[in-house]
């Protein structure tokens, strides 16, 4: 929790200036404003985001310079009410959009000053996600500088050793190096590798969105003037006063959530809901030679709502006149019998039949992988053919045992280069999450 974090630090005087008021802009600002941000979050090209204590106040955590901030309620003698930790702390609807947001293209990168993981238990890929201040579920070798990432909080702060060792294979043998928190204390350096491609990121940015944070902390609050040194746009999105609001081209005073919420809805972007931890290391839309960091994730649970691996996603659809590749699906539509989904990852085919009757394997194991809600397996085939045709969000639930069911969502996007409307195989790049 933020105020244990905040407890952990050193002591230090100059923490910036606390308790502003906030402000809110009219129903009728805020519709123009979102309009405006909305249209600048179309036309960019390389949107940065940066992320402050703000975007996850609504999940129970409380900021730290706002009316009843952590260091606004010291100042006064106080200790803010808290009733979430860390570890049960979920992400809000600003997490969850600029999830959505990146895996539709229009975020290229995500800096955020929060240590409550909220980002990465999210699904946010780790490639695409500077932590400046560290991570409460992160240790980092001493040596290799190998991350693992937990599904609970690291017992040290202020990069104190955890009392674990590093288990990466290295060509002489195991590392064996110690693992240390990636906590910041005040004095702390930022981490070179992420400090750099943030910096790199936000000069190449035509928009820089800074979402709930007051820009008061150096270097990460300067660094979205950067990106006016490309005649980029800086919106920014915060309750109180920040830093740099004479040099914002648009400043919103509203709720993040709220606002995340109305420019998803407008830009056509669902944001989905949250079904537990989930750590992504890799983007889908990471390039060859792309610079990241080694990530180990330790606690499986962190998988089970996404496989990062999985490469491609192949529709066949077959008639029973007719199973040959060439059969078109215009012709055949509503003939079709078996719809073959086959899903290529590493180590790992999933061929999945959907009939009159659902049945759908996984190799290697003998429980269900992915099986159509009800709803689903009762409608026509038109509609269903016309799901996998136009692209993107499958519905599945993955049953965990008898009569348990745990919900659970498929994304494919489709390849640039599509193919006719009159083949037979369809192929998307996907991910399950």
């Amino acid at each position: 929790m933020s105020v244990n974090y905040a407890e952990g630090l050193s002591p230090y005087e100059h923490k910036g200036k606390c308790g502003h008021p906030e402000k809110f802009d009219t129903p009728e600002e805020l519709e123009e404003k979102i309009k405006e941000f909305s249209r600048l979050v179309l036309q960019s090209r390389h949107m940065v985001v940066i992320t402050g204590a703000g975007v996850s106040t609504s999940a129970g955590i409380p900021d730290f310079r706002g009316p009843n901030g952590v260091w606004t309620l010291e100042q006064k003698g106080q200790t803010p009410n808290v009733s979430v930790t860390f570890e049960t702390a979920v992400p809000t609807v600003t997490h969850r959009a600029l999830v959505a947001l990146e895996r539709q293209g229009f975020l290229k990168y995500l800096i955020s000053q929060n240590v409550d993981g909220l980002h990465l238990r999210s699904g946010f890929p780790r490639n695409r996600l500077a932590e400046l201040h560290g991570n409460m579920f992160v240790e980092e070798c001493d040596k290799c500088h190998t991350q693992y990432v937990r599904n609970t909080v690291v017992p040290t702060m202020a990069l104190r050793p955890t009392g674990n060792s590093c288990t990466q294979q290295k060509s002489r043998g195991v590392c064996r190096g110690k693992l240390h928190d990636t906590i910041l204390d005040w004095e702390d350096a930022l981490p070179d590798l992420e400090l750099e491609l943030s910096s790199q990121h936000c000069r190449q940015a035509d928009l820089c969105l800074c979402l709930g944070t007051s820009l008061q902390i150096v270097p990460c609050g300067n660094l979205p003037l950067a990106s006016k040194r490309n005649q980029g746009k800086i919106v920014i999105v915060n309750l109180q006063p920040t830093k740099h609001d004479k040099k914002a081209d648009l400043r919103i005073y509203a709720y993040v959530d709220e606002v995340m919420t109305q420019v998803c809805k407008r830009l056509n972007i669902q944001i989905d809901e949250y079904y537990g931890p989930t750590c992504v290391l890799k983007s889908i839309h990471t390039q060859e030679g792309e610079k990241s960091m080694n990530v180990v994730i330790k606690d499986n649970i962190l998988l089970s709502g996404y496989s990062s691996e999985v490469k491609e996603v192949k529709v066949k659809f077959e008639t029973p006149e007719n199973h040959s590749d060439g059969t078109t699906i215009e012709v055949h539509e509503s003939k079709i019998k078996d719809e073959k989904v086959k899903i290529e990852s590493g180590g790992m085919n999933i061929q999945a039949d959907h009939g009159d009757n659902i049945h759908i394997e996984k190799s290697q194991s003998n429980e269900n992988f992915l099986e159509k809600s009800s709803s689903d397996i009762n409608r026509c085939n038109a509609e269903r053919i016309e799901e996998f045709k136009s692209g993107c969000l499958g519905r599945f639930e993955i049953p965990v045992e008898k009569g348990a069911v745990k919900r659970q969502k498929c994304r494919f996007q489709k390849e640039a280069n599509s193919t006719s409307k009159k083949a037979m195989t369809e192929k998307y790049k996907g991910q399950t999450t």
